[in-house]
């Protein structure tokens, strides 16, 4: 089997699945990504057609539409391609135009981070003829649970719904805490009164990170940006009116503008509690 594109998340994968005794081909676009695969046992490959040439199975894990368009041409002569990254049921679409009949394809997006992508515990959603599902389940298993969502497209969608929660938690979470600073209710106050609310799981989770400033880098900001764009665009071609989401965007956008683009996404909640006082640093 062959993994193509290792980032934070796609070397963990890859490294699981060596973990779990498999045969690998990589492929990244900078090929120093792939040396510590290499030395454990991985076969580097200089493109993404040799990556995908004579193994059974593609993974892709790559950062957005425009990463999965370029590598789609390697694709061409891979048995099946299980497309792993967040990149929308559209993007999904138009890699199965561009591949083969006879190449196999599920879109199999995750929810969790590099901790999930360590231990193996991923959510993944599945998109694709149940059969195909059914075939690689078990290798699926290695990363976390698999989920059988639909048919191809399914489980971009399903990953969109799972990330519009993310955000829009996190936003709210921050306006929660900005409102309470306006008001003048100290923090310990204000973290009793959110215990008591649908978010008081969150606000406790995330207490140590908001009141020391410190956001341990997981998912960054540009990522989630990018992301929220594939929400608003999936959302205005169905005719979605998701206002709540649009003002999520809009506080990762400004973000990003700023210098926060490589932070961890949660660091929103500090940007909006510091954006009532100009302060931006």
């Amino acid at each position: 089997m062959a993994v193509i594109g290792l980032g934070a998340m796609g070397s963990r994968i890859a490294s699981r699945l060596l973990d779990a005794g498999h045969e690998l081909v990589v492929w990244n676009r900078t090929p120093d990504k792939a040396t510590t695969l290499v030395e454990r046992g991985a076969k580097r490959a200089e493109t993404p057609a040799e990556a995908a040439r004579a193994v059974d199975v593609v993974i892709t894990m790559v950062a957005d539409p425009r990463a999965l368009e370029d590598i789609t041409p390697g694709l061409t002569e891979a048995a099946t391609v299980i497309e792993m990254s967040t990149v929308g049921p559209g993007a999904i679409a138009q890699l199965r135009s561009a591949l083969a009949d006879d190449v196999g394809l599920l879109d199999a997006p995750v929810l969790g981070s590099i901790s999930e992508a360590e231990s193996g515990s991923l959510h993944i959603f599945v998109g694709g003829p149940p059969e195909l599902f059914e075939r690689w389940a078990p290798l699926l298993s290695v990363l976390g649970t698999p989920t059988h969502v639909g048919p191809l497209g399914s489980g971009a969608a399903a990953k969109l719904v799972a990330n519009s929660t993310l955000f829009g938690t996190v936003g709210v979470l921050g306006e929660a805490l900005a409102l309470a600073d306006a008001l003048g209710i100290d923090r310990d106050r204000t973290f009793e009164v959110l215990a008591a609310t649908p978010i008081g799981s969150q606000a406790e989770r995330r207490r140590a990170a908001i009141e020391s400033g410190e956001f341990p880098p997981r998912f960054p900001i540009r990522l989630a940006r990018k992301d929220a764009d594939l929400v608003a665009d999936s959302a205005r071609e169905k005719g979605a009116d998701l206002r709540l989401a649009e003002a999520a965007r809009s506080w990762l956008a400004d973000a990003e503008a700023a210098s926060w683009r490589d932070r961890d996404y949660a660091a929103l909640i500090l940007w909006i509690t510091r954006a009532r006082e100009g302060d931006s640093s």
